[in-house]
């Protein structure tokens, strides 16, 4: 193995990696006339993707994004750097939204669920509390017939 190459990002990069994702938190928002106190945030990670979506209490859609939304392809949206990423877009939409409490639900086994918990964490939201509603199958489909020879 040779040796590995660091690639440095230069000022110009990381500010037009900011500015795609304060588009695409401007873009994924929905537009609300009151301020929400306490919302929930859905994060389904799947094999493929990572979605994250923010509900209030009520259940109504105030905003929502993925990995695929963000410029992520193929098997690099599984990743937990595009999860992290997606975290960082929906931050920024719930501060929008005035929000300080959050109710966060967790869905699927993906690599990216870790991930997006982490960096919605570390945005300095009140996080009153994490639920996993991973579907568990209780007793699965028929098992095949015996083979008779």
């Amino acid at each position: 193995m040779g040796k590995k190459k660091v690639i440095q990002k230069t000022e110009e990069e990381i500010l037009k990696e900011k500015e795609a994702v304060e588009t695409a938190a401007i873009k994924t928002a929905v537009k609300t006339k009151k301020k929400i106190e306490t919302c929930r945030i859905y994060i389904n990670a799947s094999y493929n993707n990572t979605l994250i979506t923010i509900a209030d209490k009520n259940g109504n859609i105030l905003g929502w994004t993925s990995a695929g939304s963000l410029g992520f392809s193929g098997p690099k949206k599984a990743t937990p750097f595009a999860a992290s990423k997606v975290g960082e877009v929906i931050n920024e939409n719930i501060r929008s939204l005035g929000a300080n409490n959050i109710e966060i639900v967790v869905k699927g086994i993906g690599s990216g669920r870790d991930a997006a918990i982490r960096s919605i964490a570390a945005a300095g939201f009140n996080i009153v509390s994490i639920k996993d509603a991973t579907p568990i199958p209780h007793n699965g489909p028929r098992p095949k017939k015996v083979r008779r020879v």
